[in-house]
C-alpha cells in the first residue's frame, strides 16, 4: 500500500498519483473518510408522505431512507440482519414495510425488526428480535432540507462541520421563498475512474473549462466567433473551508438577456421577473457567488448555472457511479421548470454536451495510471499558492481568484487528514495551526 506519509503534506500541492489506483488505500477512505463524514441522503421533496423511501449509499454501503409517520427522516443499512440481503430492491417509492426477499424477515418504517417467519415453529420463540434491527445511521441531519447522515460520533455537528461553506450553501438552499424541489427519478451512470477525480473538479477546477468544452461552449455561444469563457483573471473567487470547495467567476448580472442558449427565454424572463425575491433573500454578491461550482467534502456537488446536483458514490479505486438530479424552485411555473429539465439533460446528463468532456478526460487519466511510470512522482496541485486571502471582496472564508487550486489543495487535505485516521480533534488542532500560520505569512 501507497506510504500515508507520503500524502501528508498536499498545502504545498504536491499530490501522488496513487491516491486514484490503490486499492488499500480505498478501503481506509471507505472506513475513514465514507465513515467519519457526513453524506448526502435525500432532499425533502423525495419523500412527500409518511412511509416515502429511497435506496442510496453512504460509501458503498446501501442504505434505506425512509419518511416517518411522524414526518421525522431516518435512515438505516439496507442489509437483513439474517444472511445480509438487501431489505429493499426497490428504487424509491411508498411502504408501510420492508419484507427481505431472501428468508421473509420483516422491518417497519425505522429498520426494527417486526416478523420472522417460523418464530415459533424453527426459533423456538427464542429469537430476540429488539436485538436484530437494520443498522441504524445513528446522526442525520436536516440542513433546510437536504438530509445527510454520518455514522461516526466524533465526526462536529453538521453546521460546524460546513464551516463557511454554509454561507455558499444557503445561497443554493435558501434562494427562493418556497425553496426547491428535485425532479422526481435519478439519473445514473458508471465512469471507470476514481471518485476524488469528480468531487474535486466540481469543488475547484474552472481551469478546465475552455479547453476541454471548447467545442460545446461554442456551439452555445449566441455569436459565431464570440468569446466563450471569461479571461482567467475575470472577476470571482473561489473558496475552501474543511475540505468544501467552491467557485466561478462571476458574471456581470444574474439576468443578461439574449445569452442563455441552454434555458432559452422562458427561464430568462422569469429569472428576470423575479430576481428581486432571490436579492431579497441572499443578496446579490451571494446570488453571483453561489451559480458555480462547488463539493461538500466529501462528494456531494452541483453546478449552479445549469441547476444541476450530484453524488460521486465510490465503486472500487478505478470507478464510480454518478447519481444527479436537477433542482428547480418550488414555486417556478411548469413552462419554467420544464426548461431547467431541458436544459440540464442537454448539458449535464449522461449524454449532456458538458458532462461527456469531463468523463471522457477522467476515464483518460485513469487508463493512463495502469502504468507503473504513471504511477510514480507527483500531480501538480500548485495553482495560485501562496495567493490566497480572507473574507475579501464580499464573501467568507479563504478565497482565491477563480481560476485556482485552492479549493483542489483543500480537499486533499481534509481527504489526507481523515484516510490517515486522525481523530477529528487532532484534525481540528492542525486546521487552527494552518490557520495561524496562513495569518503569520500574510
Amino acid at each position: 500500500m501507497i506510504d500515508l506519509n507520503g500524502i501528508a503534506d498536499v498545502r504545498g500541492g504536491l499530490v501522488p498519483p496513487e491516491i486514484y489506483s490503490d486499492p488499500d488505500l480505498y478501503q481506509l477512505e471507505l472506513q475513514n473518510v465514507f465513515g467519519r463524514s457526513w453524506l448526502f441522503l435525500a432532499h425533502d421533496s423525495q419523500l412527500p408522505k409518511p412511509g416515502s423511501f429511497l435506496q442510496t449509499y453512504m460509501g458503498e454501503d446501501p442504505i434505506l431512507v425512509v419518511r416517518q409517520r411522524d414526518g421525522e427522516v431516518k435512515a438505516f443499512l439496507n442489509q437483513c440482519r439474517h444472511r445480509g440481503m438487501r431489505i429493499c430492491r426497490t428504487d424509491a417509492g411508498a411502504a408501510k414495510t420492508f419484507t427481505c426477499s431472501y428468508h421473509g424477515w420483516a422491518y417497519d418504517l425505522a429498520g426494527n425488526l417486526i416478523n420472522v417467519p417460523g418464530e415459533e415453529a424453527v426459533y423456538h420463540g427464542e429469537l430476540d428480535k429488539s436485538r436484530w434491527g437494520a443498522h441504524k445511521v445513528p446522526r442525520i441531519a436536516n440542513h433546510k432540507g437536504f438530509y445527510f447522515g454520518c455514522w461516526s460520533d466524533e465526526t462536529p455537528e453538521f453546521t460546524d462541520y460546513l464551516g463557511d461553506m454554509a454561507w455558499y450553501f444557503d445561497g443554493l438552499a435558501d434562494r427562493w421563498d418556497n425553496g426547491l424541489e428535485l425532479v422526481p427519478g435519478t439519473s445514473k451512470w458508471v465512469i471507470d475512474c476514481n471518485w476524488k477525480f469528480a468531487a474535486e473538479q466540481a469543488a475547484s477546477d474552472m481551469y478546465h473549462a475552455p479547453i476541454s468544452h471548447a467545442s460545446a461552449q461554442i456551439a452555445l455561444s449566441a455569436e459565431a466567433g464570440a468569446q466563450a469563457y471569461l479571461p482567467y483573471d475575470a472577476p470571482g473567487r473561489q473558496f475552501t473551508g474543511n475540505g468544501h470547495g467552491t467557485g466561478g467567476p462571476w458574471p456581470p448580472a444574474l439576468v443578461m438577456p439574449g445569452t442563455d442558449k441552454v434555458y432559452g427565454p422562458v427561464y430568462e424572463n422569469w429569472l428576470a421577473d423575479n430576481q428581486q425575491e432571490l436579492h431579497r433573500r441572499i443578496g446579490e454578491t451571494r446570488a453571483l457567488a453561489a451559480l458555480g461550482h462547488a463539493t461538500i467534502f466529501p462528494n456531494f456537488s452541483w453546478l449552479g448555472i445549469t441547476a444541476t446536483m450530484r453524488v460521486y458514490h465510490p465503486r472500487g479505486p478505478e470507478q464510480m457511479e454518478v447519481w444527479t438530479w436537477t433542482y428547480m424552485p418550488k414555486d417556478a411555473p411548469e413552462e419554467v421548470k420544464e426548461s431547467l429539465r431541458l436544459g440540464t439533460q442537454y448539458t449535464f446528463s449522461p449524454a449532456g454536451v458538458f458532462e461527456t468532456d469531463d468523463g471522457e478526460n477522467w476515464t483518460e487519466v485513469q487508463r493512463v495510471l495502469r502504468g507503473w511510470k504513471a504511477r510514480t512522482g507527483s500531480f501538480n496541485v500548485q495553482m495560485g499558492l501562496g495567493h490566497e486571502e480572507r473574507d475579501v471582496h464580499g464573501v467568507p472564508g479563504l478565497t482565491n481568484q477563480s481560476v485556482a487550486e485552492t479549493a483542489a489543495r483543500g480537499f486533499y487535505q481534509r481527504w489526507s487528514d481523515l484516510v490517515r485516521g486522525l481523530s477529528w480533534q487532532e484534525i481540528a488542532e492542525r486546521d487552527a495551526k494552518r490557520a495561524a500560520e496562513e495569518v503569520k505569512s500574510a
